[in-house]
């Protein structure tokens, strides 16, 4: 019987990979990528030519199952995203689903998450928080926000940066325009930047400077 290895890739910085990440990716049989024109950046940044196979949500439905066989043929498996931890607003809960679910062993190795850079340094409560990823997009959208008003642990979204501003103007309506906010994007790259103040203060920002890159938002709880 294979394993299956969830092995966090760097979210922006190449250097922020471990030495057994790199290890495991040259060692094991075959490497799940989101897209491999992205992840053959780093594989070849880093001299790994261990063969790649495309696994993304359009397609982790009908992988799944073939990946298993290989596993149980005794073939060990790589799964990483374009960035960060596999799982975590990525694909790779399916997987690691259909392994336990067939008794293939999983390892997953700690490594980058923009997430746990972005609640350390926003200056808001870090002992409790909650993780809620992106919002939906249209349905369910006002009755997540509706619940999350009244939530008193730190909360922290992943948001595009054409979205930030809407996502935003419904924090106003829904939290508050005094509700501290913490924006972090870009980061671990060149143009890294966290912006921090109330809700109000940090929408007009972002008003005045159109934002680009990935993005984390980190916001208080209610008091």
């Amino acid at each position: 019987m294979g394993k299956l290895y969830i092995v966090p890739t760097p979210i922006g910085n190449l250097e922020d990979i471990t030495l057994r990440a790199i290890r495991v990716l040259k060692e094991v049989d075959l490497i799940l990528a989101e897209d491999t024109r992205t992840s053959g950046k780093l594989l070849h940044h880093y001299n790994i030519d261990t063969p790649m196979q495309s696994h993304h949500m359009h397609n982790e439905h009908k992988t799944v199952e073939g990946i298993v066989r290989r596993l149980q043929s005794g073939e060990n498996v790589a799964l990483i995203s374009d960035a960060g931890t596999p799982a975590i607003s990525d694909p790779g809960f399916l997987l690691t689903r259909a392994c336990v679910e067939n008794n293939i062993e999983v390892d997953c190795l700690p490594g980058a998450t923009a997430f746990v850079p972005a609640l350390v340094n926003s200056g808001l409560p870090n002992d409790k928080f909650v993780f809620e990823g992106f919002l939906p997009v249209k349905k369910g959208r006002q009755t997540r926000l509706t619940l999350l008003a009244e939530e008193p642990r730190t909360i922290i979204f992943y948001e595009s940066p054409h979205k930030l501003i809407k996502t935003l103007s419904h924090f106003e309506a829904y939290f508050g325009a005094e509700r501290l906010v913490s924006v972090s994007r870009e980061l671990s790259k060149m143009y890294e930047e966290t912006i921090r103040g109330t809700v109000k203060e940090v929408l007009q920002h972002y008003t005045d400077n159109p934002p680009k890159g990935e993005i984390v938002i980190v916001v208080a709880g209610k008091k």
